[in-house]
């Protein structure tokens, strides 16, 4: 399958630059996965497209502000450093070794010094310790008085806003850019179809017989990282790690024991319950561990039978899991009426669900 069947044009301006004004706010695209029926709504709706008994699965993973922005010692030249996932932590959590994405990258061979620091709040020194493609190294992360990196980076460290967000994140990113629901800190993105809940969209869920249950998949690098082959089937997705808890799987496994809905909160969620599903014979258990799975067209959904989702970039594996879940034709041509619609497109962007 050719990478390129499943890309766009998009006007620049629908790239959502800023959150909406009202978080709750968005647009909402319904499409029917039967009929290929579509219809314009907004996202607090979301309830009437559901029935009593169906279950809402959430990512209730924690963005931290792994950006971090410092300087090369003893050049000073700018240095930007991406924290992707610890590798381990000693010392109390004062010294700590990273997998990251840098730049510039040609300039940070293995032994390169860098600090990152905010005078009066906190300094993190870093030396790079290997080097790896595509901008990627190892690093390892010390503090100076004996504060944990853990501690410096939430203090020091930036919102990861997406590069085609093409402005400096702000105070109010810190919140916007963070689901309503978030308590489990590991992620370098938004689970992005999130975004749109608030605790009155929950509550209209609730009161229309929907449960809502939260699962964790803490997003990495693996869930945004470009489709760089021409053929879909050579893409491959790096592991993330994730949670499921006794009282998540059996609301799940309830719901489909009564034939009612499982509607999966965005890709993240998807691929967790599918990932597990997989290897439990069809059944989502409780645990922990790390998945790499990529979903493209032909994957066998065997829990997810709805998706709230937002709209994704040109031939990313994002739309390729959404053109899995409703065809490949149906999606393009959804996404072709939001562009004509003038919907938001991207993180910040607005909301598809597809039933």
């Amino acid at each position: 399958m050719d990478v390129r069947e499943f890309d766009f044009t998009l006007p620049p301006e629908l790239i959502a630059q800023e959150p909406p004004a009202v978080r709750g706010s968005s647009r909402l695209l319904h499409l029917d996965r039967g009929s290929g029926a579509r219809t314009h709504t907004t996202i607090d709706r979301l309830a009437t497209f559901l029935d009593a008994g169906d279950v809402v699965v959430v990512n209730n993973t924690q963005v931290f502000p792994a950006r971090l922005l410092g300087r090369r010692q003893p050049s000073g030249g700018a240095v930007e450093c991406l924290l992707v996932n610890c590798l381990s932590s000693e010392d109390g959590g004062s010294r700590e070794m990273w997998k990251a994405l840098m730049h510039p990258g040609q300039k940070l061979s293995p032994g390169a010094h860098v600090v990152f620091e905010r005078e009066g709040v906190g300094t993190l020194r870093g030396e790079v310790l290997e080097r790896h493609f595509h901008g990627r190294r190892t690093i390892q992360l010390s503090t100076d008085n004996g504060r944990t990196v853990r501690d410096v980076v939430d203090a020091i460290g930036h919102v990861p806003l997406p590069p085609y967000i093409r402005r400096d994140d702000r105070a109010d990113d810190r919140d916007r850019y963070q689901t309503v629901f978030a308590r489990q800190r590991g992620s370098i993105a938004a689970p992005t179809a999130g975004l749109h809940f608030t605790p009155q969209i929950l509550e209209s869920l609730a009161e229309r017989g929907v449960q809502t249950v939260e699962i964790t998949l803490h997003v990495g690098y693996g869930t945004f990282q470009p489709v760089r082959v021409e053929r879909v089937e050579e893409h491959r997705l790096e592991p993330e790690h994730y949670e499921i808890s006794e009282a998540a799987a059996a609301a799940v496994e309830a719901a489909r024991s009564q034939s009612k809905r499982v509607v999966a909160v965005g890709t993240t969620t998807t691929r967790t319950l599918e990932a597990v599903a997989r290897v439990n014979a069809g059944r989502v258990t409780a645990g922990s561990g790390a998945t790499d799975l990529f979903i493209y067209p032909g994957f066998e959904f065997q829990v997810v039978s709805g998706l709230l989702t937002n709209f994704h970039l040109p031939a990313s594996s994002l739309i390729m899991l959404v053109a899995a879940f409703a065809g490949r034709d149906a999606v393009m041509a959804a996404y072709a009426d939001a562009i004509g619609q003038r919907y938001r497109f991207y993180s910040y962007g607005d909301a598809m669900l597809i039933t």
